[in-house]
């Protein structure tokens, strides 16, 4: 059974705005019984990037953040280069979308997808590999 954590326990957040696309989403696509998956990969401009899908199967070692109808997981290896990160979803004149706002990220793209911490691999600069 995957390790459940309430959200004011700050592993990983989700604002209310957020909250409202991922239930949109989840209506739309009939996802009732899926979960939104984070997690980071290695890749992008800055080294690591953040990756998002629906998930109707957890692990066992996922970590569950619990908002009553929305529940988030992330795996440990990701959970850890995300404690304490924020996902939030922000409209533009350039449309609308996901952001993530990490505390652990000593450095980004100016996509924002991509980021470094002060140990991980990568460190490049510029946005020419972010899509």
């Amino acid at each position: 059974m995957p390790d459940e954590v309430k959200p004011e326990e700050q592993v990983l957040t989700v604002t209310p705005a957020a909250l409202e696309v991922i239930r949109k989403i989840k209506a739309e696509r009939g996802f009732q019984n899926h979960a939104l998956r984070v997690f980071v990969q290695g890749g992008g401009c800055s080294g690591l990037q953040y990756g998002m899908g629906f998930d109707d199967n957890p692990r066992e070692s996922d970590t569950v953040v619990d908002y009553g109808d929305v529940q988030v997981i992330i795996d440990r290896i990701s959970l850890a280069y995300m404690v304490g990160a924020q996902i939030d979803y922000v409209e533009s004149l350039m449309g609308g979308g996901f952001a993530i706002h990490n505390p652990n990220a000593v450095s980004s793209c100016g996509c924002g997808q991509s980021f470094s911490t002060g140990s991980s691999a990568g460190g490049g600069s510029g946005c020419s590999g972010c899509g």
